[in-house]
């Protein structure tokens, strides 16, 4: 499944948007012209999703709040509302609907509320909130339906699809100085601080696959590249292990502290693409890399979404 299309209104400095989607979209334009806000709805979607230390009050509060999140021109109408279509294909009719309003409520604890929140199963319209028991009791609407398992029997499947978003920015000195560092890891670790214990936490042979796959890419990308493996140290820490064609044919395999930047991006922009059957964004993916490789990106992408259904 994929979003093909997203509706917005007053979410940071977009005040109204109406936008198809397709399996690949690039996001391009100046700086502070808006595209991290962009990615950040898909975000903000997973977070309210979240079942378990999540929810939408936990994904307003990280974002500072809605006076942080609404758009600047939105002064007339303080709502900000986001709708996905979900569908097997960018051209085909929607499966799915998912509809959701909030805006900052004048009440005790300045909680954020739902204005509305509706889901669609193809034209069939399964929820349409508020309902009665919210009129009732107007503290149910600090809650999504999506983060109710209770809720949302109906439509788990969309909760579970939102979930699944994977956002990957790369850093490669966090993986480099992971030992030194030794910092808290963000929720989600978007930056790739624990990148190196997601690939240690999959199982063998699905490792050595994706690695195969990743080996293959790096081959055409990096000079005088042979084999990229999996290892762990006397410690028992995991580390990949890169090996070159080099004059001396017992030449030590080099550790990702010896990688470069742009080989480090390049293994983590291949592994989430192998990683996620779902929503991928890829920030800056080319950061770091050269223009051979940049040039090489899109058809890369390509080929593994097709693997992966993503």
């Amino acid at each position: 499944m994929i979003i093909n299309r997203l509706i917005v209104k007053n979410w940071r400095n977009f005040q109204q948007m109406n936008v198809p989607l397709r399996k690949r979209q690039f996001i391009v334009g100046p700086n502070a012209s808006g595209k991290s806000n962009l990615l950040d709805i898909f975000r903000f979607l997973r977070d309210i999703a979240k079942a378990e230390g999540g929810g939408l009050q936990k994904a307003i509060r990280d974002r500072g709040g809605v006076s942080k999140i609404r758009c600047l021109s939105a002064r007339q109408d303080p709502e900000v509302a986001i709708e996905i279509h979900i569908a097997d294909t960018p051209d085909a009719p929607a499966i799915w609907r998912y509809s959701v309003g909030f805006r900052h409520a004048d009440r005790e604890h300045c909680q954020t509320h739902l204005t509305y929140e509706r889901v669609w199963r193809g034209d069939e319209l399964l929820l349409d909130r508020p309902d009665a028991a919210d009129n009732e009791d107007p503290d149910r609407l600090v809650q999504t339906a999506l983060e109710q398992s209770a809720a949302n029997a109906k439509f788990r499947e969309i909760g579970r699809f939102l979930r699944n978003v994977t956002y990957l920015h790369l850093v490669p000195q966090l993986i480099r100085f992971a030992d030194s560092i030794q910092g808290k890891i963000i929720e989600d670790d978007p930056f790739g601080q624990g990148f190196l214990e997601r690939v240690a936490s999959v199982h063998p042979s699905t490792r050595r696959a994706r690695l195969k796959r990743i080996e293959w890419t790096l081959k055409i990308a990096v000079p005088q590249f042979e084999k990229l493996e999996f290892i762990r140290d006397n410690r028992g820490q995991p580390h990949l292990q890169a090996h070159y064609s080099h004059w001396r044919s017992n030449e030590e395999g080099q550790h990702e502290d010896q990688f470069s930047d742009g080989v480090l991006r390049l293994i983590g922009l291949l592994w989430s693409l192998l990683e996620s059957d779902s929503i991928i964004l890829l920030e800056e993916p080319e950061l770091s890399l050269n223009i051979g490789i940049i040039s090489q990106l899109a058809p890369s992408i390509s080929r593994l979404q097709r693997s992966r259904g993503s």
